[in-house]
């Protein structure tokens, strides 16, 4: 016992004090896109023509949708002028759809519930995670949550096992077929007033399955969402800053 003691207080506590200090990501870590239509010469269309889900278009500049985006980089690598890349800001979850849509602005981030909302789940929200036909890497960087590093229970936040005892869905995959069915019974089963998280790109808009017939593009035309978590899979930390504005944990007034 003395040397479990003596081991806990050598390794000290690991716990991340985010949000109160921003977190270092590893130079490889791609975030936020950087778009600077000025850098981009008329008529070139270089990085829209490498997207490989059409994330990207330039209709006299340059838009890029973070909602179709797999982060793969290759927008970048193909761009000439330096008009397109991506920054190391993990804050990319937003409230709307058409928010998702990032140009030399950015992006809007997620908002805060309304105080109704925000009174009822603000301090404990309890979360059914649905895998709807994914990879699991999306599943597996919401696992992380819930270790010393990110300990997600100190923030009220929690996944159940069951949609009677949960106040919402985070869904994660494209939603194939076969999920379809399952997907919908777990939503019914959450008490209402009920919230529903779409989390990687899949869930958002198919992802790399987008516009296959054995999938839906997402939940966004089978149920109504509340916040968007885009990546592919989403950093641990982008999951963690959107459900903590959702709540009105955090809030700042960059678009």
């Amino acid at each position: 016992m003395l040397k479990i003691i003596r081991e806990r207080f050598r390794q000290g506590h690991r716990t991340a004090n985010y949000p109160h200090e921003e977190p270092v990501l590893p130079e490889r870590f791609r975030g936020a896109p950087v778009i600077e239509p000025a850098f981009c010469p008329p008529g070139c269309r270089e990085c829209e023509k490498v997207c490989p889900f059409g994330a990207i278009t330039v209709d006299q500049r340059p838009r890029l949708d973070l909602g179709l985006c797999i982060f793969c980089g290759d927008c970048e690598a193909a761009c000439p002028h330096g008009g397109v890349s991506f920054s190391r800001d993990w804050r990319l979850a937003a409230r709307q759809r058409a928010d998702l849509l990032a140009d030399e602005s950015g992006h809007r981030l997620a908002t805060a519930l309304d105080r109704q909302m925000k009174n009822l789940f603000g301090r404990s929200l309890k979360l059914r995670q649905v895998s709807a036909g994914g990879c699991n890497a999306c599943e597996a960087d919401l696992n992380v949550l819930g270790t010393l590093v990110f300990d997600l229970g100190r923030f009220g936040i929690q996944f159940v096992a069951s949609p009677r005892h949960a106040d919402g869905i985070l869904v994660t995959g494209p939603v194939t077929e076969n999920m379809k069915s399952a997907l919908l019974d777990t939503y019914a089963a959450v008490p209402a007033p009920k919230l529903v998280i779409a989390s990687g790109a899949c869930a958002i808009g198919g992802g790399p399955f987008r516009g296959s017939p054995e999938q839906h593009n997402g939940i966004g035309d089978l149920l109504p969402v509340d916040l968007f978590i885009p990546g592919c899979p989403p950093h641990p930390y982008t999951a963690l800053d959107g459900l903590l504005r959702l709540l009105g944990r955090i809030a700042d007034d960059r678009r």
